[in-house]
C-alpha cells in the first residue's frame, strides 16, 4: 500500500473526527438533535479527507523533495548562509520595531523578518560563486579539496564527460598514476550514459555499456579515487553545457575528447584535459633524416605513393612506395606535419 493511502485513511479520520465535532457545536447553537448535524458534517470531513488529504500532504512534499534535489549543494548552502544571517538581523531589529506604537510594533517585526529573509536568501543564492571564491582565499580555511602529495597546492576533482567515458582509455590512463586528484562523474553524466545503454541502436547500445562498464572498472581500482556526485546545474538541460558551468562553478578542469566541448569550454575560460591531445603528445618523436621501418599496405593519393602506419596509429606515407605494397620497408623520414587530426610522417625509401 503506497503512502498516499495511508495518507486518505488518516485524513478521513481526522476530518470525520472534526466534521462531528462542528457537527455536534452547530446542533447545539442551534438547538437541534445532534445526529443529524455530526452525521452530515462527519461524513463530509471524511469524504473531504479521502479526497485532498493527498494534494494538501504527500504531493507538496513529494514536489519540494524533486525540486531540492535538482538544485546544487552550493546553492543550498548559500541559501541557508543567507537564511540565518538575515534572521540575525531581523532579530536584532525585533526589539526595536515592537516599541512602536500599535498596529506598527505587532506588524513590522513579523514583516521585517520575512522581508530580510527572502532579500538574505535571494541576494546569496545569485552571488553564490563570487561568496565561495572569496571562501576559498581566506588564510586557515578548513578546505574539503584535497591537498598534493607536496603538500603545495590543493587537488581539484577532474570532471568526465560522457565520450571520455565510453573511449575507454582513461581507465588505462588513471592505471598509471599521471592523473592526481579525484575523478568526479556528475549523475547527469551517468544519467546520458545510462540513456545510450538503453538505446534501440545497437551500435550506440554497445557504445554506452562498454562505458558502463569502464566506469564499474575505473571504481574498483584503488590508483585514483572515482566518485558519482548528485550534484546539479539549473537553468540548463545540455550535459555539455552543465559540465562548463559546473566546472567553472568548481574550477575544475574537464577530461574529454570531445572535440566541439573541448572548443566551447576553452573559450569559456574552462581547462580541458583531452585525450587525444594527450595521445598526440606521447607519440614517438621522428626527426627529418631518421631511419623508420613500416610495413606499406596501400598507395597514397599522389601519384606512387605508399601508405603505412606505426603501431601507435601515425600514419606514414612513403614516397616512390607503390611498388612496396605488402613489403616492410626501410626508409628515411623527410618531413614530420602535425595536424588537427594527429601527426604525419613523410618518408622515401632507404637508399643505402
Amino acid at each position: 500500500m503506497s503512502i498516499e493511502f495511508f495518507a486518505r485513511l488518516i485524513g478521513m479520520v481526522v476530518l470525520g473526527a472534526a466534521g462531528i465535532w462542528a457537527g455536534s457545536e452547530m446542533s447545539v447553537a442551534l438547538n437541534t438533535p445532534i445526529e443529524a448535524w455530526a452525521t452530515i458534517f462527519g461524513l463530509a470531513g471524511m469524504l473531504m479527507g479521502l479526497i485532498l488529504t493527498p494534494n494538501l500532504t504527500v504531493r507538496p512534499v513529494r514536489v519540494i523533495r524533486n525540486r531540492l534535489s535538482q538544485i546544487s549543494q552550493r546553492t543550498l548552502f548559500a541559501g541557508l548562509m543567507g537564511l540565518i544571517l538575515s534572521l540575525i538581523i531581523s532579530g536584532l531589529l525585533a526589539y526595536p520595531l515592537s516599541l512602536l506604537p500599535e498596529p506598527f510594533g505587532g506588524i513590522l517585526p513579523i514583516a521585517s523578518a520575512a522581508f530580510f529573509g527572502y532579500l538574505g536568501v535571494a541576494v546569496f543564492v545569485s552571488r553564490r560563486d563570487e561568496i565561495f571564491n572569496a571562501l576559498d582565499t581566506v588564510p586557515g580555511r578548513i578546505s574539503p579539496v584535497e591537498k598534493s602529495a607536496n603538500g603545495k597546492g590543493p587537488i581539484r576533482p577532474i570532471l568526465m564527460d560522457t565520450s571520455v567515458i565510453i573511449d575507454g582509455r582513461i581507465a588505462d590512463i588513471a592505471r598509471t598514476g599521471f592523473l592526481s586528484g579525484e575523478l568526479l562523474i556528475p549523475r547527469f553524466v551517468l544519467n546520458e550514459l545510462q540513456y545510450i545503454a538503453d538505446s534501440g541502436d545497437n551500435l550506440r547500445r554497445q557504445r554506452g555499456r562498454r562505458g558502463l562498464e569502464v566506469l564499474a572498472a575505473l571504481q574498483k581500482d584503488p590508483v585514483i579515487p572515482v566518485r558519482i556526485s548528485d550534484i546539479d546545474v539549473e537553468g540548463s538541460r545540455a550535459v555539455d553545457d552543465k559540465l562548463i558551468i559546473l566546472a567553472r562553478q568548481m574550477r575544475a578542469p574537464v577530461l574529454t575528447n570531445d572535440f566541439n566541448l573541448n572548443r566551447v569550454a576553452e573559450l569559456q575560460g574552462v581547462s580541458i584535459l583531452n585525450i587525444n591531445d594527450l595521445a598526440n603528445a606521447v607519440k614517438a618523436v621522428y626527426l627529418p633524416g631518421e631511419n623508420l621501418n613500416v610495413r606499406i599496405i596501400q598507395e597514397g593519393r599522389e601519384a606512387n605513393q605508399g601508405v603505412g602506419y606505426l603501431d601507435d596509429g601515425t600514419m606514414v606515407v612513403v614516397q616512390d612506395g607503390q611498388n612496396f605494397i605488402g613489403v616492410e620497408l626501410d626508409t628515411v623520414v623527410t618531413k614530420v606535419l602535425q595536424t588537427a587530426a594527429g601527426r604525419m610522417i613523410f618518408a622515401k625509401p632507404d637508399s643505402e
